[in-house]
């Protein structure tokens, strides 16, 4: 695998399936695998009015297991192999924890950790018997490692797939290597709405100790980085994306007390 003029790591010859690959996060991991030139299948429920070069699309819902199993099968069947595997499809609406459904934890689960599950059982399956065998990355989130209110059951979901990474790597090592990229806050098309509006973005980004929120492409650079040579040792790794995290709210609210005391100081 060589290195492009442009720092990008080249990826021709290997072949790519990107759950949730349409929009967000994962078109931006699918476009950037594309362009490291790995022929990408992006999966999702909608198909979008376009796809960058070298994505195509297939229609899957990845929580049922027989779809999951289908739609790997199909990756393999159009490009002749399958040597990456992104298991990005999940999230949650915030709910409290007292009042959310049976029906809604339930669904929560099946699309942050049981779908990853049901995609590298079929990944790993056709993996193990090609040459050079592949690598799987799940995509994770800081709600694993803090949570946050109206998130127990998508924290819940992502703690559990830090654990299934390890795991996985342990039992599918040597030809599959299987890591995690844990993302922080991202910015994406729907950040706005989430927070409400740009003064609520900038007021969360100055939280943040790099002084912004990731980007897809952060993500995605993540993911290249992870599928190149320089990871060729690296399995059941948690890769965690958050710009250093965030800081202390202590050292917020000390600095807001000792502003408060200047201002009333006589």
């Amino acid at each position: 695998m060589a290195t492009r003029q442009d720092g990008t790591r080249d990826l021709a010859g290997q072949a790519a399936l990107v759950t949730g690959g349409t929009r967000g996060i994962g078109l931006a991991i699918a476009g950037r695998l594309a362009r490291a030139g790995a022929v990408v299948l992006a999966v999702g429920r909608t198909e979008p009015a376009s796809l960058p070069a070298g994505v195509e699309y297939a229609r899957a819902d990845v929580r049922d297991p027989g779809q999951a199993g289908a739609a790997v099968t199909e990756a393999a069947g159009r490009f002749g192999r399958l040597d990456i595997v992104v298991n990005n499809a999940g999230g949650s609406p915030s709910v409290p924890a007292a009042t959310a459904s049976p029906n809604l934890i339930t669904s929560v689960v099946r699309l942050n950790l049981l779908a990853p599950f049901f995609v590298a059982q079929a990944a790993n399956a056709i993996m193990q018997e090609q040459d050079g065998g592949g690598l799987i990355l799940n995509i994770g989130s800081v709600s694993a490692l803090r949570p946050a209110p109206g998130t127990a059951a998508y924290a819940a979901a992502k703690a559990g797939l830090i654990t299934l990474t390890q795991a996985l790597a342990i039992e599918w090592a040597p030809a599959v290597r299987v890591n995690c990229v844990t993302a922080g806050l991202v910015r994406t098309p729907d950040s706005t709405e989430h927070y409400g509006g740009e003064a609520a973005l900038a007021a969360v980004a100055a939280t943040v100790p790099l002084g912004r929120m990731a980007t897809p492409d952060d993500v995605a650079a993540a993911c290249l980085l992870l599928a190149s040579p320089l990871a060729g040792y690296v399995s059941g790794a948690n890769l965690v994306l958050d710009g250093g995290g965030q800081r202390p709210a202590f050292t917020t609210a000390a600095a807001a007390a000792a502003a408060l005391s200047d201002r009333t100081r006589p």
